[in-house]
């Protein structure tokens, strides 16, 4: 899965979770003053930004396989080192870095052992490497009453809790199987409010990720009738959605 979109198309959609899972995420990876940190799959930055804060630029190192992402990153974080690259063929050598970083990203690996074995591989001996995904099987998602109201119209439509990870205990599977040990394995939380029916809805219609593509692809009909849907649902707010994401931290 590719994100060809604008970068601000993606803050728009999940920009708001990005920003509050971050510091749970560097948390857990006990990023702090005095490491060199790598950010894998970057996006537009939300995750880069608090290894900033934490770290200093010229400690950070980001990949991202989007071009659009990858620029928008250089031109919000000029001072770090941004790649344009895929997580199972990291363009750095053996033991760069101190902690290696995943936010929301083994979701869309190619292969995800490969990647995860590849953010070992770039980290030294005894460093962290710690990723979180979407508890999409749960349903605890910020995709969870979107997937819910396709189902209502189309049952046999495909969501994303096939995704790798998306289950509870497989993204521990995928670190073991990359040769990752000494495993912390958690849930972390984000609760997102939105001010109305409409603020909720409208990221969806800019075709960021699998519901983004969901959605691109039905007619106006179509699209009316899955917008009704997730209105009666939701109702037409404010709300607030609760979601969480399973999280892994190990050693390289």
């Amino acid at each position: 899965m590719t994100f060809d979109v604008a970068a601000v198309s993606y803050d728009r959609f999940m920009g708001g979770y990005s920003v509050r899972l971050a510091p749970q995420l560097a948390d857990l990876a006990a990023v702090a003053a005095g490491q060199r940190v790598l950010d894998v799959g970057a996006g537009p930055g939300a995750l880069t930004a608090e290894l900033v804060a934490r770290v200093g630029a010229g400690a950070v190192c980001a990949v991202e396989p989007s071009a659009p992402f990858a620029d928008a990153l250089r031109a919000r974080q000029a001072d770090v080192d941004v790649r344009q690259a895929a997580a199972e063929s990291l363009p750095y050598d053996d033991d760069e870095f101190d902690a290696s970083l995943a936010q929301l990203v083994v979701h869309f690996m190619r292969d995800p052992v490969a990647g995860l074995r590849e953010m070992a591989r770039v980290t030294r001996p005894g460093g962290a490497i710690a990723a979180c995904v979407w508890d999409h099987v749960g349903g605890h998602t910020p995709l969870g009453p979107f997937w819910d109201a396709v189902h209502e119209l189309e049952p046999a439509a495909e969501d994303e809790s096939r995704l790798a990870g998306a289950r509870e205990g497989h993204l521990g599977e995928l670190f073991r199987a990359a040769g990752i040990g000494d495993l912390a394995e958690t849930v972390l939380g984000v609760d997102m409010a939105f001010a109305s029916f409409e603020d909720w809805w409208e990221p969806f219609t800019l075709g960021v990720g699998p519901a983004g593509a969901y959605v691109a692809r039905l007619d106006p009909p179509a699209r009316s009738d899955l917008a009704d849907v997730c209105r009666r649902r939701l109702g037409d707010g404010p709300l607030t959605l609760q979601t969480r994401a399973w999280a892994v931290a190990g050693r390289a």
